[in-house]
C-alpha cells in the first residue's frame, strides 16, 4: 500500500479492531479486514493514470480479475466498509457461556464457561469442583478457548 500510495495510486484497506492475547495479556489490535487485498481507484476511461506500475510494484501480487477483466467494486460498497470500520466495536476474546480452558496455575487443564471480564481485566469463570460449579477469578491470559 505504501509503495502504491508514493506512485499516486489512491489505496484503501479496510482495517479491524480485535482483542488478541499478545505477551501474556488482552491487546487491542488493529488488523487488515481481508489480509493481503486492498482496493485501488482506478480511471478505466483510458485517460487516467496508466495502471502497469502496478503489476511490478514491491509487495503487489495480481489484480483480481474476473474473465481477464479487473474487478470492479462499487463505491456504494467501499463507503460501506469506511461506515463499518468507522463504527466497529472491537470484539472480546470470550463470550459469556463459552467454554474454556484454564492454560496456566493450579487448575491448567480444567474446562470452564466464561462468564465476564472485571474492572482489573480479570475474568470471572465457573470451575466446576466436586459436581458444583465455583465462580472464580482468573487472568484472561490463562484462558483458552475449549475444543
Amino acid at each position: 500500500m505504501t509503495n502504491l500510495n508514493r506512485q499516486g495510486f489512491d489505496c484503501y484497506m479496510p482495517m479491524i479492531k480485535l482483542q488478541k492475547l499478545r505477551r501474556h495479556k488482552p491487546t487491542l489490535v488493529e488488523e487488515p479486514m481481508f489480509p493481503r487485498y486492498l482496493f485501488i481507484r482506478l480511471d478505466s476511461s483510458g485517460s487516467g493514470q496508466s495502471w502497469s506500475p502496478i503489476r511490478s510494484t514491491l509487495g503487489v501480487s495480481q489484480l483480481v480479475r474476473f474473465g481477464g477483466q479487473p474487478a470492479v467494486v462499487d463505491s456504494k460498497l467501499i463507503g460501506l466498509l469506511r461506515s463499518k470500520e468507522q463504527g466497529y466495536l472491537p470484539e472480546p476474546l470470550f463470550k459469556a457461556g463459552e467454554k474454556v480452558v484454564v492454560a496456566d496455575g493450579p487448575f491448567v487443564g480444567f474446562e470452564a464457561i466464561f462468564q465476564t471480564v472485571d474492572a482489573e481485566s480479570r475474568s470471572m469463570i465457573l470451575l466446576e469442583m466436586l459436581s458444583k460449579p465455583v465462580a472464580m477469578r482468573i487472568e484472561t491470559a490463562s484462558l483458552r478457548k475449549a475444543g
